[in-house]
């Protein structure tokens, strides 16, 4: 005899503080309410996390209801203020573990998705005291220290790199699944053409997207903009530079000649529109974060990678090494971060159509556009054996 699945299944969700926890986070719940109104079945989802962090903005920016809890950040530095720091913030933890607890048995959730961050431990730990099952998704190719914490009481461990298998402790193992790393299903379907028009581009010359997150990298605005001459005699570019940059890089390079102007854009940040660029674009030139490549090799794009170093684990640079060894992408690490490393990495590449292919194919077989569905079925499959 087989039991009526629920009308409404309850998920609770924490993570957050960067964007690479909490857009893994929205780009999930997105696709658990989805596949669920496909069944006809309602989604009842409460998002736990700090007031500052960026998923309490991102909560309500999509409807989401939220609840804060206490937690503290432990810092890697032993300077005496970040010492201090950390142990003021630890001193919150039995504080939110406590919250945590009482949150949990109100709420009575089905399941617990966790994306990591520092403010994913206490709800984490709680979902093991009170009997609730625990969803831990990791987008890093080792475990960060959020979900070291809770990798031995996780019902599940989603992964996004099959390599971090070997970095779980060995009891775990067994209860880990490799998912991939969401990425927004929007960004798929980009249109190269609307790029074009949008910025007045040719469509027939290479076109370089430049990227170093939301708010820009120095290092990178840098390396490209003392390029410029060398760079745009073989291709345009599209260079999101931050909006706290865009003024400087503005008069920065308001010297270009007339051709080279004609295939230079600068814009301080790209809200709509990414999936046309990613479409549009031949090469990218970005940073190396979990996020970032995910949504290179979902969309199959060939990139120069820019590693931020350092990193905790030189992770970003791991990153990207593992990306270069696929043939997807170039690594400039800190001996090859300079203007003349960037001019020897790209402009070979320019020239090289068959070679930039050849790469777009390698980031496509490292890509998996399908992981917020997989990391949604799980999330699901196991609330569903919670309500038996």
């Amino acid at each position: 005899m087989t039991s009526t699945p629920p009308r409404t299944i309850r998920l609770a969700v924490t993570g957050g503080g960067t964007g690479g926890h909490t857009y893994p986070a929205l780009t999930t719940i997105n696709a658990i309410r989805s596949s669920l109104a496909a069944q006809d079945i309602q989604l009842d989802v409460t998002w736990f996390g700090t007031a500052a962090g960026l998923e309490a903005r991102i909560a309500a920016d999509n409807g989401i209801r939220f609840r804060t809890i206490a937690t503290g950040k432990v810092r890697r530095s032993l300077k005496p203020g970040a010492v201090a720091h950390t142990a003021v913030d630890l001193a919150k933890v039995p504080a939110g573990l406590g919250q945590a607890v009482a949150e949990l048995r109100r709420f009575r959730p089905h399941v617990v998705l966790s994306t990591g961050g520092y403010v994913a431990v206490p709800l984490g730990l709680a979902a093991r005291m009170v009997g609730v099952p625990l969803v831990m998704h990791e987008q890093i190719t080792t475990l960060g220290l959020a979900n070291r914490i809770l990798a031995r009481g996780a019902t599940v461990i989603a992964l996004s790199h099959r390599t971090s298998l070997d970095v779980l402790p060995p009891g775990a193992r067994q209860r880990a699944v490799v998912t991939g790393n969401p990425v927004r299903p929007q960004l798929l379907d980009g249109d190269p053409a609307v790029t074009h028009r949008a910025h007045n581009l040719s469509p027939s010359l290479p076109l370089v997207y430049v990227t170093g997150g939301a708010q820009g990298s120095a290092q990178i605005n840098r390396l490209v903009t003392e390029n410029l001459q060398y760079l745009l005699t073989s291709c345009q570019i599209l260079h999101q530079c931050g909006e706290a940059n865009y003024e400087q890089i503005r008069e920065k390079t308001a010297g270009l000649s007339t051709e080279h102007a004609d295939r230079y854009r600068l814009v301080p940040y790209v809200s709509d529109g990414l999936a046309d660029i990613f479409a549009a674009a031949d090469i990218v030139i970005s940073r190396s974060g979990a996020g970032t490549l995910a949504e290179l090799t979902a969309v199959g794009k060939p990139s120069v990678l820019i590693p931020l170093i350092p990193t905790a684990g030189q992770e970003q640079l791991r990153n990207a090494q593992t990306l270069q060894d696929a043939g997807a992408a170039l690594c400039l690490d800190s001996t090859a971060a300079n203007p003349e490393g960037l001019r020897d990495a790209l402009l070979p590449l320019l020239k090289d159509v068959g070679r930039l292919e050849a790469m777009a194919q390698a980031a496509r077989g490292c890509g998996q556009p399908d992981a917020a569905q997989r990391l949604a079925d799980l999330v699901v499959a196991t609330a569903r054996r919670q309500s038996r």
